[in-house]
Parts: C-alpha cells; sequence; structure tokens
C-alpha cells in the first residue's frame, strides 16, 4: 500500500509539472503595442550636468545657446599678406602691386599692434588676427618679397583681391546668441566639438535611465564560471545590458534568479524600487518551470497588460506596467529575447533616455527559397543581405532558430510573413527592416558547405581588412547560389553518384572550380562504445550500428555533401536518428559527445577536435565555385592567392585537410 500511495504522489507531482498555465491572452503585435502606448508615456526623467568628457552618448536636456562669438575676431584663413583690398585693386604679374611690410609677424595668438595703413601689408599666417585697416589677405603663392628702394622689405602682389577674400570673419562661424544645438539632440564628437568651440565645460543632459537586468532558470550560468551538461551561458543579459547601453540607459546587472517564485518576487521588488524599469529574461513561458510571470502577476496598477503575442519570435512575451514602470519578461531564447526588445522594450528605454523615436531603413530584396510558416502568427524572418548580379539584394534566411546566439548578431535585417500565410515561394519580393541603419556590403560573399579550413582562410582575410560575408547552408544550396550569381565562392563537396567524382561534374559554362584540398571523412563515435571498438573499418561500424536497434545515428542536412555520401553508405535504410539532422561536421560531433547520438559522419579534423573516435570512410575533394563573372574581382584574387600561398598551405596540411594536386600545380 505505501509503495502504491508513493507512486500516486509521484504522479500528480509529475501531472502538475507537465501541466501548462495558458496564456492570458495572445494578441497581435499592433494591439500589444497599443496596449503599452496607453499604460505607458516614458519621458525624460530628470536633468544632470556633465562634463564634455563624459557627454558622448547623452542627451541634452535643454537648448544651447554660443555665448561667444566663434570665431572671436577676424582671422585669415591661409598663409600670406593682410592688406587693404583697394591697394592691390588691378594688380597683375605683369604689373604687381608694391606695399611696404610691417615689421610684426601675425601668428595665432599674436595681437596685432601696427595698423595696415594705405601702401602697407602686415605678414600673417592661417588663424591669425586681422590688424585694423586691413580687409583682405593675399596667398604668398601670389606674391614674392623683395628688397625696396630704402632697404625696407617690400612685397610685391601679383593679384587682385576683394574686401573679404580669405578672412574668417568674427562669429561667421557661430554668432554670439546663437542655438548651438537644440534640446534632444544627441553628443556625438560632432556635437561635443562644437559645445568645446564655445567654451562649454558642462553641458545639461537628460538622466540615463535605470535599466534593471535579470535572468531566471536554474540552467543558466555566468559566462566565465564552469559548465555542465544542461546548462547554457547568460548571453541574454549581456546583449540585453550592451542593448541599454546603446539606447541611451544605464544597465544595473541583477544577476541570475534561481527557478523560485518567492525569490524572483524579491528580486523583482529590489529591482523596481531601484530602476525605471526592469527587463528579465525567461520564465515566460507556458511551461513547468516558466515562474517569472507569476512573479509579475501580483503587481497593480494596471499589471500584466500583455502575456503572449502572436508573432514568432517572442509569443511567449510579458509586458507589465506598475508605477508607471515597465515590467517587461522577455522569452528566453536568445533571438526571441532580443527580437522583443528591440520591437517592445528598446522604444520605451530610447523615450526615457530623451532620444527621438528610433528609425529604422527598409530595403526590398528577393526571396531566394521557399519558406513556410506558422499559420495564426505573423513570423519574422532573419536574413543575410546577398547582391545579386543586377544589383538587386536577396534575403538568405539565418534558419538558427530562436534559440540561436548568432541569429539576430549576424542578419542584416528581417521581413515578416502574416499570420495568415502558410508559405512564402522562391522568388518572392520581400521589405527587409533593417537592424542597422547601414549595412555596408562585404568584399567577399562565401555561400556553401561549411568547413574549419574555409574559417582559417576568410579569418586571414578579414585581418587583412576584406570584409567577408559567410552563410552556411550546404554545398548544394552554395552551388545553387554561385549558379544564380549570388555569390562570390561557393565551398562544395558533391560527389557525382555516377562517376564517384567531386564537384566538376556540377558545374556550369557560367562557373570556374578553383581546386581547394582533399579532406578525410569518417564513421566518429566514442571512444568508450564497446560496440565500435572492435570495427577495423567504417563500413563494419555501421554494419554494428544497423544490428544494434538501440543505437543512434545522427544525420547531416539535407543538400549537404555529407548526407549524398551518408544515404550512399546506408543504402537504403534509415536506422534510429536518421531524422536527426546536424548542420555540421561539428554539430555532429556535439551530438555523440553529449550522448545525443552513438554515431555519425564527419571529417576526421573536427573528430580530433572533439576527441572521438574515427574510421575512415571517404577520401574527398573540397572546392571553391566562383562565377566567371566575378573571377576577376580583387578579394576573389587575394582569397585565390591565399590559397595558394605556401604557408596557408602549410597551415591547412597542419590541421589534417591534404593539398590537392591541382591546387599544388596551381601555386607553381
Amino acid at each position: 500500500m505505501a509503495e502504491s500511495s508513493d507512486m500516486v504522489q509521484r504522479l500528480a507531482a509529475l501531472s502538475r509539472a507537465a501541466r501548462q498555465e495558458q496564456f492570458l491572452d495572445v494578441i497581435a503585435r499592433d494591439e500589444a503595442e497599443a496596449r503599452l502606448r496607453r499604460h505607458l508615456h516614458p519621458v525624460p526623467a530628470g536633468v544632470e550636468t556633465v562634463g564634455l568628457g563624459a557627454a558622448r552618448g547623452r542627451v541634452l536636456a535643454e537648448d544651447v545657446l554660443a555665448p561667444v562669438d566663434v570665431p572671436g575676431f577676424d582671422r585669415a584663413s591661409v598663409d600670406g599678406f593682410a592688406v587693404r583690398a583697394a591697394d592691390i585693386a588691378g594688380a597683375t604679374p605683369e604689373a604687381p602691386a608694391a606695399l611696404r611690410l610691417n615689421t610684426e609677424i601675425l601668428t595665432p595668438g599674436i595681437l596685432p599692434e601696427q595698423d595696415v595703413a594705405k601702401g602697407v601689408a602686415s605678414v600673417i599666417a592661417t588663424g591669425g588676427m586681422l590688424p585694423r585697416g586691413a580687409d583682405a589677405v593675399v596667398m604668398v603663392e601670389d606674391t614674392e618679397v623683395r628688397t625696396g628702394p630704402d632697404d625696407a622689405p617690400v612685397v610685391e602682389i601679383r593679384r587682385p583681391a576683394f574686401a573679404g577674400r580669405s578672412v574668417a570673419a568674427a562669429g561667421s562661424d557661430i554668432a554670439r546668441g546663437e542655438t548651438v544645438l537644440r534640446q534632444g539632440s544627441l553628443l556625438t564628437s560632432r556635437e561635443i566639438g562644437m559645445l568645446a568651440a564655445v567654451g562649454l565645460g558642462d553641458v545639461p543632459v537628460w538622466r540615463r535611465p535605470r535599466v534593471a537586468i535579470l535572468s531566471t532558470g536554474d540552467e543558466i550560468v555566468t559566462p566565465g564560471a564552469p559548465i555542465r551538461a544542461g546548462q547554457v551561458y547568460d548571453s541574454n543579459a549581456a546583449v540585453l545590458a550592451a542593448a541599454t547601453e546603446e539606447l541611451g540607459g544605464e544597465p544595473v546587472r541583477f544577476g541570475i534568479v534561481a527557478d523560485d517564485e518567492a525569490a524572483l518576487s524579491a528580486a523583482l521588488d529590489r529591482a523596481l524600487a531601484a530602476c525605471d524599469l526592469v527587463v528579465l529574461s525567461g520564465g515566460t513561458s507556458k511551461g513547468a518551470g516558466d515562474l517569472a510571470h507569476r512573479a509579475v502577476a501580483r503587481l497593480t496598477d494596471p499589471g500584466i497588460i500583455v502575456h503572449g503575442v502572436a508573432l514568432k519570435p517572442g509569443k511567449p512575451l510579458c509586458l507589465a506596467v506598475s508605477g508607471g514602470r515597465l515590467v517587461a519578461i522577455l522569452p528566453g531564447f536568445p533571438t526571441s529575447a532580443i527580437f522583443t526588445f528591440h520591437a517592445f522594450v528598446a522604444p520605451v528605454i530610447a523615450g526615457l533616455a530623451g532620444r527621438r523615436a528610433i528609425r529604422q531603413g527598409r530595403v526590398a530584396a528577393t526571396l531566394p527559397l521557399r519558406i513556410t510558416s506558422e499559420r495564426g502568427r505573423t513570423e519574422y524572418v532573419m536574413v543575410s543581405l546577398m547582391q545579386t548580379p543586377d544589383g538587386g539584394l536577396t534575403a538568405y534566411p539565418t534558419a538558427k532558430g530562436s534559440g540561436a546566439v548568432t541569429s539576430f548578431a549576424q542578419a542584416d535585417g528581417f521581413f515578416a510573413i502574416p499570420a495568415a500565410t502558410e508559405a512564402v515561394a522562391a522568388g518572392t519580393a520581400v521589405e527587409v527592416t533593417l537592424i542597422d541603419q547601414d549595412v555596408e556590403p562585404a568584399d567577399l560573399i562565401v555561400i556553401g558547405s561549411h568547413c574549419v579550413g574555409l574559417d582559417l582562410l576568410i579569418g586571414y582575410l578579414e585581418r587583412e581588412g576584406i570584409r567577408v560575408k559567410a552563410l552556411n547552408v550546404g554545398s548544394s544550396g552554395g552551388l545553387g547560389a554561385a549558379r544564380r550569381g549570388e555569390c562570390d565562392i561557393a565551398g562544395i563537396h558533391l560527389m557525382d553518384p555516377q562517376t564517384g567524382r567531386y564537384n566538376v561534374p556540377f558545374l556550369t559554362e557560367a562557373l570556374t572550380l578553383v581546386p581547394g584540398y582533399r579532406r578525410l571523412q569518417g564513421v566518429v563515435f566514442r571512444r568508450d562504445d564497446a560496440r565500435f571498438a572492435p570495427c577495423p573499418t567504417a563500413e563494419a561500424a555501421v554494419a554494428a550500428a544497423l544490428a544494434d536497434a538501440s543505437c543512434l545515428m545522427v544525420n547531416r542536412n539535407a543538400g549537404s555533401g555529407t548526407r549524398i555520401l551518408i544515404d550512399r553508405l546506408l543504402e537504403g535504410n534509415h536506422p534510429p536518428g536518421y531524422g536527426y539532422q546536424a548542420k555540421s561536421h561539428n554539430g555532429a560531433a556535439v551530438a555523440v559527445v553529449q550522448r545525443r547520438a552513438d554515431w555519425g559522419v564527419a571529417i576526421e579534423t573536427v573528430a580530433r577536435q572533439y576527441g572521438l573516435g574515427f574510421l575512415p570512410l571517404q577520401d574527398e575533394q573540397y572546392d571553391f565555385v566562383v562565377p566567371l563573372a566575378r573571377r576577376e574581382r580583387p578579394a576573389v584574387r587575394r582569397f585565390i592567392a591565399l590559397l595558394q600561398d605556401p604557408a596557408t598551405r602549410r597551415q591547412l596540411e597542419t590541421m589534417g585537410f591534404t593539398i590537392s594536386a591541382e591546387a599544388a600545380d596551381a601555386a607553381q
């Protein structure tokens, strides 16, 4: 009976843990923004005075009027001679005007003591104060100094000048009482230079809003601390704090709070007492362990105003207002957290900091491949922009999911798929919202199969100052991009099943092949896995895996060269784990190391990196396809030269790659 009672209690506990709390009200993005505007009116929270040295990035709280004229006196804008324009009217090289020189030399900071009378000139340097009587400055190139009849110095001027020539008049730049900068101006180096020019050492600025940053979750670990399987480093707090600073706020880090409702409530109370708004990440979904929204649910005035928005990524977003302060609980997944932060929280921080409304640029682009979407939610797709041969743009989805740290960081922008749309066809025109106002075009675009050897080459190029944009979409995706002229270089390792040859059979007349290097593909497994210990070959290892129903494989993504090799090896078999697809050699290796899979196929270099067992399967050729139209671009030529450089080839060989005979011949 005791065992039966214990089992009932455990089942009840499991049931409670598995039970999901429903979102209060999943609403459209527009409605969520409207509710936020109704309940929150962010305005700057106060004025403080700071020195110019601390003013960069701050926002002026008041108009600034110039207390002085700039320049404060008439000054020369060239090196030459201060003269009266009437004295040199009609001067020519053949009949120059001769003027007697004053004895003083007017360099910057010298107060003139001698007037420029009729028939007289003074030597003056750029920035020097114009003496009384002078109304123009003649460039030294148009003059010649000689000795006059009485041994006095005389300057001959060969060209006339109008009054005001080469003179910066007092107040011509900034006049006393003129508005130098207006309230709301963001202070960059340019504005600080203007303030310094009118003599201001201190300026009134809006106080920076204090933004509390909290992370929640038992699995979250502070960067720099040891980590174990199942845990993740807290990237959200770092990126949210940095984004807060970029928006003019002051991040206040409250650290990581465990999944404990009482601890979360206490941390929230401290944050609200000390800061102007609170940003939490994690704990807002509807699964077990998501407690942050419970801690916020006790707030009033008005409390929670949004819990669930019909968009992807970011559906679990929770927004509350208490005492006129925003409390935002962002989803825990990095891309979702960053996206919802910029969509809903960033405008509030900017408003509190006194910054003007955030404007995001938009560009037209074409989608190169078909995308499916979930009906009922507006989906925002992160994309990387590539230029097409006709000068247009192609928007490549990053396709890493809301849990990926790099999705937002590496994207150029995003476009929206309407809630009622289930798929967007390849070739569709889309409007991309830019994450940064200025997207700098890359010097070199690389699309295709990922390889650590390629990473080495790209690293060398970027250290030389060449901007490289790389997109890992598999060999087939890279080949398609090269055929469409969307990239400069495509890394591929595609084997023709009919001939067994690599890469060459897939070329067209518009493409050329740059020989790369050979690398060894093989079956990878944990060294302590007894099932593979007695296997002498890769084929034997696969046979052993197929004979054991509990032996899980990790596959590779469709379209990759490795996937073609795997399917050929399996001969139509779909063993357990066949549907589990890693998108890189590293991804396959990690799955085996972490025991989510028992075997897979990867290159020897990666197997060594992760300490895995390795049985050779196929010596394959990894080459680079280049559209002929892009072959002579400087960055492409530099890539090819780098690939053929003996020092680079030695480094690749150290990593376990073999330079192909074709590449070696090309380097001769």
